[in-house]
């Protein structure tokens, strides 16, 4: 998360890596939009938990790799974001699938209050990460934009429950989850082309993709 408009996406000076920012990006985009489909109820025809292996395997342990590549590259935004999201699905692809999926005993209303508290959190630290993502470019801040919103229309859902609902949960507000889960497609679209952006302009040295430039700099 690293490119600028003036600095395309390559290794960091007198360093031995590429840029990882575009593989956690990739990882980052395709797990919330197999979340998301879900969410939004385009994908009926599902189990609702077919994106969780890939929520621990690219989501998550690829986002968290390329966190810590990150920190070899000394980027301290991308190494906090692409870890702490990495983190993200592995621990909720984990807790879904074990505690929140369909043949868990605990009480469906428990469930969507215990992700709503989780959603709740993690909105709460990709808020003060969209302010400094001001400073990134404006492709990495709409994506912790759209993130935002998503993060907040999912936890508001999963917290202000109905009996009505999408499965496999069985209380939230189906109507905030749904544009959740359109709102988080759009994420992963906006991720999707930052990520093309970075490989592609690291690829040439040269911006060919644009970005676009810092909100502000401060």
């Amino acid at each position: 998360m690293s490119t600028t408009e003036e600095a395309p996406a390559t290794a960091a000076v007198g360093g031995a890596i590429a840029d990882p920012a575009p593989l956690g990006l990739a990882a980052f985009a395709l797990t919330t939009f197999l979340l998301s489909v879900i969410n939004a109820g385009w994908a009926k025809s599902s189990t609702g938990f077919d994106w969780w292996g890939y929520a621990i395997a690219y989501g998550g342990l690829c986002q968290l790799l390329a966190g810590m590549w990150e920190f070899r590259n000394r980027n301290v935004f991308g190494a906090t974001a692409f870890s702490t999201y990495g983190g993200f699905w592995i621990g909720v692809g984990l807790w879904l699938h074990f505690v929140g999926g369909p043949t868990a005993a605990t009480a469906p209303l428990s469930v969507d209050r215990d992700l709503g508290w989780i959603l709740l959190a993690f909105a709460i630290f990709n808020t003060y990460m969209l302010i400094i993502a001001t400073q990134v470019n404006m492709a990495v801040f709409l994506v912790f934009l759209t993130l935002e919103l998503t993060e907040i229309f999912l936890f508001i859902g999963n917290l202000a429950t109905k009996t009505a609902a999408l499965p496999p949960f069985a209380t939230h507000n189906t109507a905030l989850i749904q544009i959740g889960g359109i709102l988080g497609v759009i994420t992963a679209l906006v991720a999707w082309y930052t990520s093309a952006a970075g490989v592609m302009n690291g690829l040439k040295g040269k911006v060919v993709i644009p970005v676009g430039k810092p909100l502000f700099d401060l």
